[in-house]
């Protein structure tokens, strides 16, 4: 990682990896899935010494957004999210937030296309159109860092659940090939859940491919 100081807080009910990716050469910082407890969040924006500039969402489910309204109006930054991720974003019943007691809707203030590569804090990132897990979930490629941002598509070992509403497994099953087709081997991938791993372990050793 050249220029990517990358960091993570595991937060909220189910223990989501919320990531952030900090500029060494200029300070700036994303957000990656601010998935609750956002004084946690701001805390740890404040130790880093970073200055936030975008939050990055990989799918709508309430356990990847609960604290992202309450970021974006602290530092007054843009949501990003896949344009196919609008209704799941939206909607408490698809997102799952109102069966927690805790219903939630947010919209993306960057609709992002499959493939399209944008600039945000300095990085050039990729997005990866990945549904399955929703029907909208995508993944962000950071070439020049050699890391991906999973989601919940992706995981080590395994992918995430297809039991939600928009979700497929044929389709999930698609979005892993996809990825693995595309990446390089060394790229780390940085799942919302559990430990990192990198594509060519996936390749190898995923029950899924």
């Amino acid at each position: 990682m050249k220029n990517l100081d990358l960091q993570k807080c595991i937060l909220g009910p189910v223990m989501t990896n919320c990531y952030f990716l900090k500029n060494k050469e200029t300070g700036e910082l994303l957000i990656v899935d601010p998935a609750d407890q956002p004084q946690v969040i701001i805390d740890k924006i404040k130790e880093m010494q970073a200055k936030p500039v975008g939050i990055l969402l990989t799918h709508g489910h309430y356990d990847h957004i609960l604290a992202a309204a309450d970021i974006k109006k602290e530092y007054g930054i843009p949501v990003y999210a896949s344009a196919m991720e609008r209704e799941t974003l939206e909607k408490p019943m698809v997102n799952l937030s109102a069966f927690q007691g805790r219903a939630c809707s947010l919209e993306a203030d960057v609709q992002l296309s499959d493939l399209e590569v944008f600039e945000a804090a300095g990085f050039s990132i990729q997005t990866v159109y990945t549904p399955g897990h929703t029907a909208g979930s995508c993944c962000y490629y950071l070439k020049e860092e050699d890391v991906l941002f999973s989601g919940d598509t992706l995981f080590h070992g395994s992918v995430g659940r297809t039991d939600f509403p928009g979700g497929s497994t044929a389709e999930i099953v698609r979005s892993l090939h996809r990825l693995l087709d595309m990446l390089p081997e060394e790229t780390e991938v940085y799942p919302g859940h559990d430990s990192s791993t990198t594509i060519g372990y996936e390749k190898r050793y995923n029950p899924f491919v």
